[in-house]
């Protein structure tokens, strides 16, 4: 079958560094070709490429077998290719209809016709298995909403090929699957799909064929029926990934190391009551919306809340982030790029800011003393950056959450929230978080890993509380962790048993 785009020996460096070399790739009508590798491998840079926003340094692109330049993402639209970012590039003062049509307006007799792009905006996000209101402001909704607005935006053109990059990183398992029924459809009308994704599972379940990259070059392409999971993240880090788990520490310490009794955040969280040992990693399951993230953002002062706290047997009341800190206590959002760093500084900047009094000396800081902390965290922490002096939004997402880490543990926390702790990252580093984390506990410092992958729950963690409608629905201990056991208590549909397994009769 002849391809409809097909790169040839595509190269692209930035300045002396080049991150592809001589990779060629062809993408047919009706299939779904994903693209794979570790953060930093290229996968990005690629899709870029493909889509007009990267010239080629070397190569050459050709659709429908003739070939072609593109001056920019709109000219590469207007060929009918399109990408789904991964980050939210939407008007967050706009309502969703007028983000869909925003430079496409729909008009009749010479004036926007608001009325019609708004059904044409609810039809296409119910296609999305959504309701979201075409009149709700977008900086209203939650980021996995905002990424269902982003991927209904795309769909709205004509297209010959539609590029996802990471589009079920904030989606919940119910959305995921909404939009690979949407792939589907696209790949059954003749269209071309092009999915990246450090879901393995998700590309296992929705690709035709895969092609591997590692450190910007090609690895290998073949047919989806010819991998299982375990070969593809081999051939992603070129060494065995049969334990991607590491060793859990011993049993945690009986030390409470702290207690929340009666925690209420106002809309999103009632009642809830737990304990955290010494030692331990505590996971924290259940759906998107249950009310996890509000919990651990009102327990360090981020949220408004009431309840009773105790840190080492004293009652504390934190009334912002920082007095969490000061207590010892450090909470890394899920929301990396709009809660944790700053985008637009360097690394410098971001890994001392929250340990600032620690490189200051009166109105000065010492530079000296912050580029040395900034070898130890690009050494302990694995951060791969080219040069450094990029700013944190220049790096990968592996390697920004690697920094966060780095500028938290800057902190000597004895408590470490950590939400979402890979989302967005590849096998390799996810490895390396997990052994981090690991490490953290065995140390002695209580961890606790707020997920909505239960392999990541059930590999990770000694025990896990499992929330639904703002209420902890129940905890799992570690000998009955396992992923049916979490997802009766997140659903809820099976009420007796659900009260068994929280009873400890898994």
């Amino acid at each position: 079958m002849a391809s409809v785009l097909r790169a040839e020996n595509i190269s692209k460096s930035f300045g002396p560094i080049e991150v592809l070399t001589g990779i060629s790739l062809d993408l047919k009508p009706g299939e779904v070709h994903a693209v794979i590798g570790e953060n930093g491998a290229g996968k990005s840079t690629l899709m870029r490429i493909l889509s007009g926003h990267l010239a080629p340094t070397k190569g050459s692109l050709s659709l429908d077998d003739r070939p072609v330049t593109f001056s920019g993402p709109v000219d590469a639209e207007a060929h009918g290719i399109v990408l789904v970012h991964q980050e939210i590039l939407l008007a967050p003062d706009l309502t969703v209809a007028q983000n869909l049509f925003l430079g496409r307006e729909i008009k009749r007799f010479g004036f926007v016709d608001d009325k019609a792009m708004r059904e044409r905006t609810r039809a296409i996000l119910r296609e999305l298995g959504t309701e979201i209101d075409p009149d709700r402001q977008v900086g209203r909704l939650s980021i996995a909403n905002r990424q269902l607005v982003q991927i209904a935006r795309a769909l709205l053109v004509p297209h010959k090929v539609v590029a996802f990059d990471e589009p079920t990183a904030v989606l919940t398992p119910i959305e995921a699957e909404s939009l690979f029924g949407i792939i589907r459809k696209l790949r059954d009308q003749g269209v071309a799909v092009l999915y990246i994704s450090h879901r393995l599972n998700e590309v296992k379940a929705i690709a035709d064929r895969v092609t591997v990259l590692r450190d910007g070059r090609h690895v290998a392409t073949r047919d989806i029926d010819e991998l299982s999971s375990l070969e593809m993240a081999r051939l992603m880090v070129g060494r065995d990934m049969s334990k991607l788990y590491p060793e859990k520490p011993e049993t945690a310490s009986d030390q409470v190391l702290l207690a929340v009794r009666d925690m209420a955040v106002p809309g999103y969280v009632e009642k809830a009551s737990f304990t955290l040992h010494r030692g331990e990693i505590l996971g924290f399951g259940g759906l998107i919306g249950a009310g996890r993230t509000e919990l651990f953002e009102g327990l360090v002062g981020l949220r408004p809340s009431h309840g009773a706290i105790t840190l080492d047997g004293r009652n504390v009341d934190f009334r912002d982030a920082r007095e969490a800190m000061a207590a010892g206590i450090v909470y890394l959002s899920e929301d990396r790029k709009g809660k944790g760093l700053l985008l637009q500084q360097n690394l410098r900047v971001n890994l001392s800011l929250a340990a600032l009094d620690t490189f200051s000396h009166g109105p000065f800081i010492d530079g000296a003393a912050e580029e040395k902390a900034l070898d130890r965290a690009i050494r302990d922490f694995d951060i791969r950056a080219r040069r450094r002096d990029l700013l944190a939004g220049q790096l990968s997402g592996g390697n920004q959450q690697k920094l966060l880490l780095a500028k938290m543990m800057l902190l000597e926390p004895r408590i470490v929230i950590i939400d979402e702790p890979t989302r967005g990252v590849d096998i390799g580093t996810k490895e390396q978080i997990y052994r981090f984390i690991a490490s953290l506990a065995a140390e002695g410092k209580a961890v606790v890993v707020i997920s909505s992958e239960m392999q990541e729950l059930i590999g990770l963690c000694h025990r896990v509380i499992v929330m639904r409608n703002g209420r902890i629905a129940g905890e799992v201990a570690q000998a009955g962790l396992t992923e049916d056991s979490i997802v009766y208590l997140a659903t809820g549909v099976h009420e007796e048993r659900a009260a068994e397994i929280a009873a400890g009769h898994a």
